[in-house]
Parts: structure tokens; C-alpha cells; sequence
């Protein structure tokens, strides 16, 4: 078992290696996910700039957002990159640690993404009268996560909800709503 922190009942800091995306999901090949990603942050990166450069017309907010998954997404791409080449393979007995360069468990860009925020909110069983499930185990929010999933989750859900008008592209719509709210 990997070593784990004890804050509370429904909070541990939890030493594990994530070799796929967000909540452990695995896609393809970890060469191509990496690709993938630094594909991606160049692209979120040219759209802010573009963006920032018309501000007095786009919210900071819309920016803070772009920059939240800017920002996660570069820290987690910055752990598959090097991480393979600087520290040694976990193991269930033990955590990895640091070594030279090129004397890790990997190469470049086929690393793996440290989690390490667990926040098993709610820990029991269901009822046995439950259809279905009842009696089984129940974890309610149970991913592993870092600080970087933090920040892409929470500039994404910022967007859908407060910036919704700037995804579609709905120049109009997105006017009439700023001449609304510079009155």
C-alpha cells in the first residue's frame, strides 16, 4: 500500500502515479497522450494571447478561466515529460524517489502524473433494501487527483457556467450581453 496522510474522515493526502488522464483514465498510448498534451497547451496558449489581446471586449474572468487550464494543463504535461527520468518506479511497498537524470523508470515524455488529493466525502455501505446495489460498498466522490486536475476542473466548470456565451462563438448574442452590463 502506498503512503497515505490522515487529515480528517473524508480528506487524505494519497501518494499515487496516474499513467493515463484526469481520474485515471487511460487513452491510447502515453507517447500520444503526451503529444496530445503538449499539442493542446500550445493551442490554449495562442488562444489567450489572442484573447488577451482584445480585453477591453472580453472579460478577465473568461481569462482567469483559460488560464486556470492553461496552468493545470502545463503542470501535469511538465510530470509526464520528466518525471519518468528523475525518479525510480513505484512500487506497493514503496514510494519513488529521486534520482539523476536518465536513471529513472522511463524516458522523456513517458512519465506518469503524481496524485495525490483524496476526498472520499462519503464512506459506507448502501442499505440491503436497495435494488440492485444494496449492501454493496459506496464512495461518493472517490478520483485521486492533483492540484493541476484541480485547476483544469475548476477553470472548465467556471466557463460553462459563468462564460457559457464565449465557448459558442455567438459574437451577437456575447455583445448585447457586455452592452447589458456596461449600463
Amino acid at each position: 500500500m502506498y503512503e497515505s496522510i490522515h487529515i480528517t474522515d473524508w480528506f487524505y493526502i494519497y501518494f499515487v502515479e496516474n499513467n493515463g488522464m484526469a481520474f485515471g483514465i487511460e487513452w491510447i498510448n502515453k507517447l500520444l497522450l503526451t503529444l496530445f498534451r503538449l499539442v493542446a497547451i500550445i493551442v490554449i496558449a495562442w488562444y489567450i494571447q489572442r484573447v488577451v489581446n482584445q480585453t477591453p471586449r472580453v472579460k478577465i474572468g473568461y481569462i482567469i478561466c483559460l488560464s486556470l487550464i492553461f496552468a493545470g494543463a502545463t503542470g501535469n504535461i511538465i510530470d509526464s515529460v520528466f518525471y519518468g527520468e528523475i525518479f525510480t518506479q513505484s512500487t506497493p511497498h514503496e514510494m519513488a524517489h529521486w534520482v539523476p537524470v536518465g536513471e529513472g523508470y522511463g524516458t522523456w515524455l513517458h512519465g506518469k502524473v503524481v496524485d495525490m488529493f483524496y476526498f472520499p466525502i462519503v464512506d459506507t455501505y448502501l442499505p440491503e433494501w436497495l435494488p440492485v446495489w444494496g449492501g454493496q460498498h459506496f464512495i461518493f466522490f472517490s478520483p485521486i487527483f492533483n492540484f493541476a486536475d484541480a485547476a483544469i476542473s475548476t477553470g472548465i466548470i467556471a466557463l460553462l457556467l459563468f462564460y457559457r456565451s464565449y465557448i459558442g462563438g455567438d459574437e451577437t448574442k456575447r455583445e448585447q450581453l457586455q452592452s447589458l452590463h456596461n449600463r
